[in-house]
């Protein structure tokens, strides 16, 4: 936390517990409380709304603007392999490991499709609140997971390395605030080789490839 951010806090703190001090003095309240709201915008303005924004709001990081910024994300395999190789923690793991078993066969298109799916589901109330915990839900109970291959009594091996380098740079592209615009707020998804009857409930929003999207509403 820094100098101007502690400093930020202490004056706001010694603001509000004063109004109830200064209430027993004999100066009107209404004029109490219009000096400390004067002295409060003065602090307020000496940091500026840059920095204000900052404090007021959790800090994403450079890396989740990037590609917010650029409109230069190409939907191609001549753009993913033109990215540096993915690295990260559990999340870029756990994207990268459900991009690999459900759509590595995919289009690079449909790659970014369903992984707009897993992260739309992050950030549903619905839903857990972290990559891995939604791709796991259900997990341990055969076929009754929300993602099949991970309750499908199968082992996870991940043989074909170079497409797994390509479905983690989508999945680092994903994690990295890549516009989530081509479900339209999806959150399930199959393929054409099945027919679920939880289909017929929900709206249609897309289809890349093989894989048909889904929203509530």
């Amino acid at each position: 936390m820094s100098r101007l951010t502690m400093a930020l806090i202490a004056a706001l703190l010694w603001v509000v517990p004063t109004v109830a001090a200064l209430a027993q003095n004999a100066v009107p309240i209404e004029a109490q409380l219009s000096s400390l709201l004067v002295q409060e915008k003065q602090i307020l303005n000496s940091v500026g709304v840059k920095r204000l924004s900052l404090i007021a709001k959790p800090y994403a990081g450079p890396e989740r603007l990037k590609w917010r910024r650029s409109p230069k994300i190409e939907y191609t395999t001549a753009f993913i392999n033109s990215q540096p190789r993915a690295t990260g923690g559990s999340d870029l793991r756990c994207l990268a490991e459900a991009l690999y078993f459900e759509a590595r066969g995919e289009t690079i298109k449909g790659q970014f499709a369903v992984a707009e799916v897993i992260l739309n589901r992050v950030d549903s109330a619905e839903y857990p609140n972290t990559v891995c915990a939604v791709i796991n839900q259900g997990t341990g109970r055969k076929f009754a997971c929300q993602f099949t291959y991970t309750c499908d009594g199968r082992p996870d091996r991940i043989t074909d390395k170079s497409a797994y380098e390509r479905v983690a740079k989508v999945a680092r592209i994903s994690l990295d605030g890549a516009p989530r615009e081509l479900t339209r707020g999806a959150l399930f998804y199959h393929t054409t080789a099945v027919n679920p009857s939880w289909a017929r409930k929900f709206k249609r929003t897309a289809r890349y490839g093989v894989h048909l999207f889904y929203r509530k509403s």
